[in-house]
């Protein structure tokens, strides 16, 4: 399911391994947006509801299958409190971390990736889903320069597998049908790569502003 609104809003999910810059380029992305006069809500995973609260609280000490389905209770719950009601007033969302980082924070725990997919493969479509790709080393350097963030980066060689598992779950989220917009942020200043979303999105967003415009008229 595709949550493109008629009424001009539009859902853009920013996922990828920790240290390729997510936070950094949603923030770029969201000011650009709104440089351009639209109506921006960044939100994030886990969310700010309650599930979203408790999963934040358990990341250290719940693991593996139950950690992964609180994750994707998370996820279906921010969909349709948070996420939808703002598309139908016309706002761009733009969510730091979705579905793909469901598909792949759990592998770290030994969670089969079929039984991931298994439990997201309802969640709505964002209308652009982007994967941030980025050089290992390039990201393990930026790890080690700035500390560990959570448990899941304390393992050894911990960034090859995420920049790994990122790229399998980029193929899956593919092959289901998501509109995946690759970008590579080895190399690439944060606002450049945000300049490259904002530029994929603006193409979307004239179908769906006609259409805004069109029901507007009849």
């Amino acid at each position: 399911m595709n949550l493109l609104s008629s009424n001009g809003g539009l859902f853009v999910s920013v996922d990828g391994p920790s240290g390729a810059g997510k936070t950094t380029i949603v923030r770029h992305l969201a000011q650009m947006l709104v440089a351009q006069s639209k109506c921006v809500h960044v939100t994030a995973e886990p969310s700010s509801g309650p599930i979203g609260t408790l999963a934040s609280e358990l990341t250290e000490t719940v693991t593996g299958h139950a950690l992964a389905c609180l994750y994707a209770a998370d996820r279906y719950h921010h969909v349709e409190t948070e996420i939808k009601p703002l598309l139908k007033t016309g706002h761009i969302v733009i969510s730091d971390r979705y579905a793909a980082s469901g598909l792949v924070i759990q592998r770290f725990d030994g969670v089969d990736p079929e039984y991931l997919w298994q439990i997201n493969d309802e969640v709505a479509h964002p209308d652009l889903a982007v994967i941030l790709d980025a050089d290992p080393d390039v990201i393990a350097e930026r790890l080690e320069a700035r500390g560990p963030h959570n448990r899941f980066q304390l393992s050894s060689g911990s960034s090859h597998k995420e920049v790994e598992y990122y790229r399998h779950a980029t193929e899956t989220l593919e092959a289901a049908g998501f509109d995946v917009l690759r970008v590579d942020c080895s190399s690439r200043p944060p606002e450049q790569s945000a300049a490259l979303i904002r530029d994929r999105l603006m193409t979307l967003l004239v179908p769906s502003e006609a259409a805004h415009q069109r029901k507007k008229g009849s």
